[in-house]
């Protein structure tokens, strides 16, 4: 493996092609047109993950439109011009359901993104990440009245007190802290013993990321950190958060466990962390290759070579 199989160029979920359809969706007829369509076609995924085809290209089965989509559609975009749909695997029919089993599998989101390419894993992100949310918000937050549908599947609205409420996406910023040639990396409870990655955390309310940055470094290790700055993004369907990827420096110090989060945290060589990429450090394992925390280590080690 050369050094510049280190340095991937996109993160595994991002670089999907699909036109999301935003002023198409706003209007009922062209919607109702776009289902009608013989071309449209519905894909579909359920909690545990995305229904892929059993054909020699691998990729998510799309299937003509059927009543299965309900007078709530969603619609996830155009392709080709037509209109691709998400469905609920869990909410069809029983005689459908085993009629699409005899054409595809259920694959978890982590796998589809191991096996798709960067486009199709991007579409079964963006198909997870919606239904996951449609699932959690039937009610209304403010009311607790049910919720319907509203914009094609990109919002829902309370129909007692007129709330709308859109998909939900919660920021998370995770980081490479570097000095002298060093990673800092963690260990989180419950972990197997060697598995250890960088660090991450949630973006508080009224704090900007760099600032999210720097103290979710401090409060996990310990460790100060600077210059924090950004390098890419991943959505992270798991269920409902975006990936804020950042690179950052760091003066040094004696790393320690400094919350309940991470029971160990030290600094890494970039030769151990190497190891650790091609399997062979006996203490160290990293994150699968779908993260950004892996794309953030290997964009590390090509930079550092």
């Amino acid at each position: 493996m050369s050094i510049s199989d280190y340095a991937p160029d996109l993160p595994t979920f991002t670089g999907m092609v699909l036109d999301r359809a935003m002023t198409e969706r706003e209007q009922p007829d062209v919607v109702a047109r776009l289902l009608d369509d013989p071309a449209a076609r519905m894909v579909a995924a359920n909690r545990d993950g995305v229904l892929i085809g059993n054909g020699t290209e691998t990729a998510l089965l799309r299937v003509p439109v059927t009543y299965e989509v309900g007078r709530e559609p969603i619609l996830l975009g155009l392709e080709d011009g037509a209109g691709l749909f998400a469905v609920d695997f869990d909410h069809v029919a029983p005689g459908t359901r085993a009629e699409l089993r005899t054409r595809g599998e259920i694959v978890s989101l982590r796998e589809a993104g191991s096996a798709l390419s960067h486009e199709e894993a991007g579409l079964a992100a963006y198909l997870m990440a919606l239904l996951n949310w449609h699932r959690r918000h039937r009610f209304c937050a403010n009311c607790g009245a049910w919720t319907t549908i509203r914009e094609a599947g990109y919002s829902r609205r309370c129909p007692r007190c007129g709330t709308p409420h859109f998909p939900r996406t919660d920021p998370v910023v995770i980081m490479t802290v570097e000095y002298d040639g060093r990673m800092l990396l963690g260990h989180r409870a419950g972990w197997p013993d060697r598995r250890y990655s960088i660090l991450a955390g949630f973006v508080a309310p009224g704090e900007a990321a760099e600032e999210a940055v720097i103290r979710e470094v401090e409060e996990e290790s310990g460790i100060v950190a600077r210059d924090a700055r950004f390098v890419s993004s991943q959505p992270w369907p798991f269920p409902s958060s975006l990936m804020l990827g950042f690179e950052a420096l760091s003066d040094g110090g004696e790393p320690r466990a400094a919350d309940d989060e991470l029971d160990d945290v030290q600094w890494f060589s970039r030769e151990e962390v190497v190891d650790g990429m091609n399997g062979r450090n006996p203490r160290l394992v990293l994150p699968p290759s779908i993260s950004i925390a892996r794309f953030l280590l290997e964009r590390w080690v090509a930079k550092t070579a």
